[in-house]
Parts: C-alpha cells; structure tokens; sequence
C-alpha cells in the first residue's frame, strides 16, 4: 500500500494504534459508498459487489494489522481514509481479478474531510448505544437495588471528613443512583447532535464532485447497518470544521467519570480498614486477588482503583479533545484523528468501569450494621437533635464534653432525660427524615 509507506515516512512513529470500532467505521463508510454509487449508476455491480465484499472483511476486523497509520498523523484524517481504502482496493482487487482504484472507485463521492469526521461520529454515537448507556443503565440499576437493601443500615452522616448527622447507607447510595440517572439524560441529548453527519459534503462542504443525493442515501445505508438513525447535516460545513458536538458528548463523558471517581472515593473509605479504619463495608470479591507482595492475608480494593485509574484517563482526554477541538482553520478541523481515538477509548474505559463497578463491588457489598449503628450513635453531631429544644450555645458546649469522651446518652441524662426519652430523641429512624424529634419529646 504506496499511500501506508509513504506515511511511516512523516508521520509520527507512536505505535498508537486506532481502535476496532473506528476501523469497523471507516469500512463502513466504504461499503455504504458502494452500494449508493451503484444505486446512483455511478459505478458498476461487479466492482460495487468487490468493494462490499472486501469492506465487510475490514468491518470484521480480519485485516487490522494492515491498518497500520499512526493515530498522530495529518489532522484532517487523510491517513486512515487512504490506508482502508487502499487496503479495501487491494481486497476487492483479488476478488475481482482486475484492478480496483482507491481513490477513483472505492473513495467514489468522498474527501478525507468528510469521511473522518463522519466515521469518528458514527463509532462514538455506536459505542455509547451498544456498550456505554446499557452499562450505565446497569450501575444505576444496582445503586437502586444497593440503596432499598441499605435503607435500614444507619450511619453517621460526615462533612469534611468529620462525623455529622445520621444518614442511612441507602440514602448515600441513593444520591448516586440519582446523579448518574442525570448522566444519562446528559449523555442521550449529546448524541442528538452527533447523528448529524457531514458525509456527502466531499473536501470543503461544498459537495463538489459528489451526487446530490449522495449524503442523504449514505446516511440511510449507514442507519439501516447501525441501527441507529443517522441524518445528513443540513449545512455540511459545520460537522467538517467544527467538532464542538463532539467535544459536548465528551463533556457528558467527563460528568460520569467525576460522579464515578466520587463514587470510588467514597467506596474506598468505607471499606478501609480493617482494623484502622471506617470499615463500614465489605467487598469479599476484592480478596480473589492478593493485596500485597509482602503483606500476607491484606486486601485491597483493587477493583475500585482500577476504576479510578480510568476515570483519571477519561478527564484526561476530556482536556485533550478541548484543545484539539480549536485546530484548524476556515473550512477543517485539524483534530479528528486525535479526537476520535480519544473518545473511543473514552466510551470503552467507562464502560468496562462500570460494568465492573455494579457486577464485582456494589452488587457483593456487605454492609456491616452493627458497626455503621455504633458510629451514627457515637456521633458528637447528635447534639444537633437537641439544639431546637436547648438553643445552639448550650448544645456546642454538650458537643465538645461529648468530644473529650462523655456520651451522647450520658450528656442527655446529665440534662435531667430519662431513658424513655433518650431512646425517642436518640431513635435513629426518625434522625434520618425531616422534623424536630426533640421538640415532640415530652418534659
């Protein structure tokens, strides 16, 4: 392939690789090409039939390692577009028996300025339906079945690392399987706006060199392969020189990945320990692998940092794809290569890390109620209950005995309470929703 040499020449030599799932788009792109130039009488069966043939190879994945430019490479996307259709040209040449051009036939109707941008919104909007909403959908469903299984797990509540009010396990739970139902909704409406495609606007938007209809029966081959509706973009232009849609289905990758790493840090706190620590839960799938090379019998939350590690790459590469939004001028944008690697390995981290997430740590968590009681009940914050009935400046003065030692129920005795009234004012059940329990306590 003249195109693939040439490139190891002036392009970077990385050894980053472009994902399966944008190779699988590129091909795409070529087989849909074929079939609408043959329908269009732009080009003849046998070699439309060759072209599809030898692309749905590609899709399969059969000739990866003959796609072998570099992710850093020209910005417009040019090096992709040509080794595919250069290898799709040598495939279908072999299956017809007489040559098959690159350029004249298999990149019939197209420019590397429309296919670029369109594959890289075809394999982002094709991850997020397949891999990424059916894994989110899957953490939401196990921090709502966490959460109604934790309802009665009572706890301290804490604020600055410091204990506060009671709270139970299932309502901290429950914000998370809240927050990321939000994230849903964020990342659906993002993919709204990249199903518009830019294919059939050819090098500048214009659609020169290219069928009228071209664009439109493209998108319609492309939705029929897929499953997913795809649109032509009204005006071409604006999805070959901006990639700010993009950059908006990343900002929604990025808002998971922050509620997922909060999540994760939460989670590592409450298994700490065991001895030394919170150790308000346990995680026993975290004991099939060995904590430590020197430590025997230590457990880590080895599934919980891993997924940290990927949320820390999604907001990396959240940033990069900010940055590579802004190359290029006037008719392209100069970072497609870049950002539509990015937003793959985005998509596949975060889904891989909430599959995980549900299925090995929050679907085997265990809490540990006795313990979590014993915090909630010890808690210095409890003095807030009494702080209605006392007044704030004689409640912080029983706080801060209580934080030298005394205990809560003996801070309410030494106020003259019996233990009726104690167990009403200290019942952990009614600390955990709205109202003045001490003020409905009877002198």
């Amino acid at each position: 392939m003249k195109y693939v040499e040439g490139s190891k020449k002036v392009f970077l030599k990385t050894g980053t690789r472009f994902p399966r799932r944008l190779i699988w788009a590129v091909a795409l792109v070529k087989e849909a090409a074929a079939k609408t130039n043959v329908t269009l009488g732009l080009l003849d069966a046998s070699t439309s039939a060759a072209i599809i043939k030898a692309s749905k190879e590609v899709e399969t994945g059969k000739h990866d390692d003959e796609v072998s430019v570099d992710v850093f490479q020209t910005g417009s996307g040019t090096g992709i577009n040509m080794n595919i259709n250069e290898l799709v040209a040598e495939l279908a040449s072999r299956l017809l028996r007489k040559k098959v051009h690159p350029k004249d036939q298999v990149n019939l109707g197209q420019s590397s300025n429309d296919v670029g941008p369109t594959a890289i919104r075809i394999s982002s909007c094709y991850l997020v339906v397949r891999n990424l909403i059916p894994s989110l959908q899957a953490t939401i469903d196990s921090l709502d079945e966490l959460a109604k299984r934790t309802s009665r797990v009572y706890k301290t509540g804490r604020t600055h690392l410091r204990d506060a009010l009671p709270v139970t396990m299932g309502q901290e739970f429950g914000a998370y399987a809240s927050a990321f139902e939000h994230d849903l909704i964020i990342l659906s409406e993002a993919i709204v706006y990249v199903r518009e495609l830019p294919i059939g606007g050819a090098a500048v938007g214009t659609g020169l060199n290219t069928h009228p209809r071209f664009g439109q029966l493209m998108c319609r081959e492309i939705s029929r392969k897929t499953g997913i509706r795809f649109v032509a973009a009204r005006n071409k232009f604006r999805p070959t020189k901006f990639l700010t849609d993009l950059v908006s289905l990343s900002g929604g990758l990025r808002v998971i990945a922050l509620d997922l790493y909060r999540l994760c840090q939460d989670l590592r706190l409450m298994y700490s320990g065991p001895k030394t620590g919170l150790s308000e839960i346990d995680i026993p799938s975290q004991e099939e692998v060995a904590g430590s090379s020197i430590m025997p019998g230590k457990t880590n939350p080895v599934t919980v940092e891993s997924v940290l590690l990927a949320c820390a790459q999604v907001l990396g590469m959240d940033h990069a794809n900010q940055v590579a939004s802004m190359l290029g001028e006037f008719e392209l944008s100069m970072g497609i290569p870049l950002v539509g690697y990015n937003l793959a390995m985005q998509i596949e981290l975060l889904s891989e890390s909430l599959r995980k997430i549900s299925s090995v740590v929050l679907d085997r968590l265990v809490p540990d109620k006795e313990l979590n009681r014993r915090y909630a009940e010890n808690s210095q914050a409890l003095v807030t209950v009494i702080s209605p009935k006392v007044g704030y400046d004689r409640a912080a003065a029983i706080g801060k005995k209580i934080g030298k030692g005394l205990s809560t129920r003996e801070a309410l005795r030494q106020m003259g309470y019996s233990e009726k009234q104690i167990n009403q004012i200290l019942d952990l059940r009614r600390l955990v929703r709205p109202g003045f329990p001490a003020k409905e306590v009877k002198d």
